[in-house]
């Protein structure tokens, strides 16, 4: 009798660790996740642009006007109404890098533009170059090393858009591409 109340005891004090560990490692999991979405959602809405840029001569969409919005790269971005708050051209680049918080690598994060790239000159980077991000667009890019993915030689634009899955808006999101955008 005494060996059954060992027995059980032992076997339910391994099945209380191993739920345990189940729990700990879902909550791992959540805060993975809620970081990332973290992340994704502390989009800066600084007016404030890199030195050295400035603004397009003949931008297609001017300062003030509406355009829709075809790039997804925030959650409820895709289709949703902008008003353009500045237009420049430069060279946008997609970029992927490690938060300087920490956290899962950001693959192809678009745009960080030429004049958001420590010490970049004129002349548009390769993919595949090695890069520190100036940009402090989202949480734990400012200081980050990175890694150029792509580039293309644009006009990009700020913009201020309601989210089509509702929410608060969005002020001076930084870059969207001359291709993202579509007349209204």
């Amino acid at each position: 009798m005494k060996r059954n109340t060992t027995l059980i005891g032992i076997v339910s004090l391994l099945l209380l660790l191993m739920l345990s560990a189940c729990g700990s490692d879902n909550q791992d999991k959540k805060s993975d996740q809620t970081m990332n979405m973290d992340d994704t959602h502390t989009h800066s809405e600084s007016s404030e642009i890199p030195e050295g840029l400035t603004a397009a001569q003949h931008p297609t969409y001017k300062v003030g006007s509406q355009a829709i919005i075809k790039a997804d790269h925030m959650k409820g971005m895709k289709g949703a109404e902008a008003t353009i708050t500045g237009a420049y051209d430069t060279t946008a680049y997609a970029v992927s890098y490690t938060p300087t918080t920490g956290g899962t690598r950001v693959e192809n994060h678009k745009w960080v533009i030429q004049e958001e790239i420590k010490n970049a000159s004129d002349e548009t980077l390769k993919p595949g170059t090695d890069v520190i991000i100036e940009a402090d667009h989202m949480k734990g890019m400012k200081g980050a090393t990175g890694k150029i993915d792509s580039a293309e030689k644009t006009t990009v634009y700020t913009v201020d858009y309601t989210p089509t899955t509702g929410g608060e808006k969005v002020k001076n999101h930084k870059w969207v591409t001359e291709s993202e955008l579509s007349s209204k």
